[in-house]
């Protein structure tokens, strides 16, 4: 049968797949320095297997002909996938695929030669050939798939997400944010007025901070039988699901900034290790999106480990672990003081929860108007910064390091990615909207430290359900309805009004 075929292909994916997973997560935590090059070989091999296999034009064939075969529901979602994957894959020319790497690889290395700087003129060059590369990409994806040019980019990260749906959703919510920004300062400052923030007392040290982030990995359910934490440049949560290889970062003169990072891989990771074991060799058996993942790992971060509930359970434990005087005189609104302040800023990453949309917003427009032509890359610091000074009100015409040459992701050819973040917010807030519908007394589990029942929704809900449904299908499913901006603004007024 030919869907035993693409059962063995799976087989064959996932061992490679976890190869370079585990491989990636060495380099980037153990690896010798002088490890480097024959590392990069490894991959690069491991990785061309891979590709070889999963583009193969045989599985065309299978993917055809075990539509025909009798197969359960669960066997013709997984074929589905296949056929989506292998779309994927192979509607991208070699020729461009080499092209493509060779100028991304020169453009994000020159970005970070000249980012310190901001030298944006130096740089241009490289990024008009970028951008002039994104459009030929979006258009073979388009061209394969039927869909619109961004959509068909957008639809490698959350499948199923359209502009049609996305424009009037972030357009909902940035009409509420530049408003709401001004008033959560207002309430911010009449807060500190009252309750001025107070000082930390460090040091903290490494191995306090460590053994305090271990509990609260286990007090929120991380299986350490199947993951582990340790220390990285730049926090991430890779590997594969039955052994998931988290990071974090520390600092000694405080301690909640790798704390609350801890908690965000956290919820990455529960993901990962909740997802259907039977199915991990099948595409529907892996998670679904990076706008799904991000909703799973800002629930734990913001909508649990932000809450005063939460930190009635979690005071003692930092006492505990780092000993009294490590905040003396904290109470639980000093630490909320801190976790949840808002501030007018220009970086993305260090953005709070309620400016952090804004940046998003401003990157999703920009790119649409990239990919369709209507913006060239030379007009990028004007149109970045008229943005910027109308959502957020500051400026960043003369500085181009803090604007738009502050990320990554666009030197190194990645759109379609940016929506992923915000929409993981705006789900986040849905899902625990329906969730304490169902489990009301949710937030007297979390302050007495139990979120059994808080997991076990959400595995039935989201986790076992791994890639069986697009995006909003999924989200309708696990919330009861369609993505709704109204859970997040209302979870914001709460929070930062209340």
């Amino acid at each position: 049968m030919s869907f035993e075929k693409l059962d063995a292909l799976g087989h064959r994916l996932e061992a490679l797949e976890h190869a370079l997973s585990i491989l990636g997560a060495d380099e980037a935590t153990h690896m010798a320095v002088g490890g480097g090059g024959k590392r990069a070989e490894a991959m690069a091999t491991l990785a061309g297997m891979y590709h070889a296999e999963a583009s193969a034009p045989a599985v065309a064939d299978w993917i055809e002909a075990a539509k025909a075969e009798s197969l359960s529901e669960d066997q013709l979602l997984a074929i589905g996938e296949f056929e989506r994957n292998y779309r994927n894959l192979t509607c991208l020319p070699t020729e461009f695929i080499e092209r493509r790497t060779a100028a991304t690889m020169r453009s994000e290395q020159l970005w970070r030669e000249l980012r310190p700087s901001g030298d944006w003129d130096t740089f241009l060059p490289a990024m008009e050939g970028v951008v002039a590369l994104v459009r030929e990409e979006a258009q073979l994806r388009a061209d394969a798939s039927g869909l619109a040019p961004y959509d068909a980019l957008m639809d490698q990260y959350d499948p199923g997400n359209r502009t049609s749906d996305l424009d009037v959703t972030f357009g909902d919510l940035k009409s509420f944010l530049k408003d709401f920004v001004p008033e959560a300062l207002a309430a911010q400052e009449r807060r500190l007025s009252a309750r001025p923030r107070k000082s930390l007392n460090p040091p903290y040290p490494i191995e306090k901070q460590r053994e305090l982030g271990l509990a609260a990995m286990r007090a929120v359910g991380f299986d350490f039988t199947h993951g582990s934490l340790a220390v990285s440049h730049h926090p991430f949560c890779g590997g594969v699901p039955s052994d998931v290889r988290m990071t974090t970062r520390y600092r000694t003169d405080e301690f909640l900034s790798s704390l609350m990072g801890v908690l965000h891989e956290t919820g990455h990771a529960l993901y990962e290790q909740g997802l259907q074991k039977e199915w991990s060799h099948w595409p529907i058996g892996k998670a679904r999106g990076m706008g799904i993942h991000e909703s799973q790992s800002l629930f734990v971060e913001m909508q649990l480990a932000r809450s005063p509930e939460f930190w009635e359970f979690m005071l003692p434990l930092v006492h505990l672990h780092l000993g009294d005087d490590a905040i003396p005189g904290w109470d639980i609104p000093d630490i909320l003081n801190e976790v949840n302040h808002v501030e007018r800023g220009y970086i993305r990453v260090d953005a709070d929860e309620v400016t952090y949309p804004l940046h998003v917003i401003l990157r999703y427009e920009l790119e649409q108007e990239l990919v369709g032509g209507k913006l060239e890359a030379s007009q990028i610091p004007e149109a970045w910064d008229a943005k910027m000074t109308e959502y957020l009100g500051i400026s960043t015409i003369d500085n181009m390091k803090d604007g738009p040459m502050q990320d990554v992701h666009w030197p190194a050819g990645s759109f379609g990615y940016f929506p992923s973040y915000t929409l993981g917010a705006m789900i986040a807030a849905q899902q625990w909207a329906a969730l304490e519908k169902d489990l009301p007394d949710a937030r007297e589990q979390m302050r007495q430290g139990d979120f059994t029942a808080i997991n076990g929704w959400r595995s039935e809900r989201i986790w076992t359900q791994g890639s069986r449904w697009s995006t909003p299908e999924l989200i309708t499913r696990a919330t009861g309805e369609p993505l709704n901006a109204d859970y997040f603004k209302a979870h914001l007024k709460r929070r930062y009004l209340g």
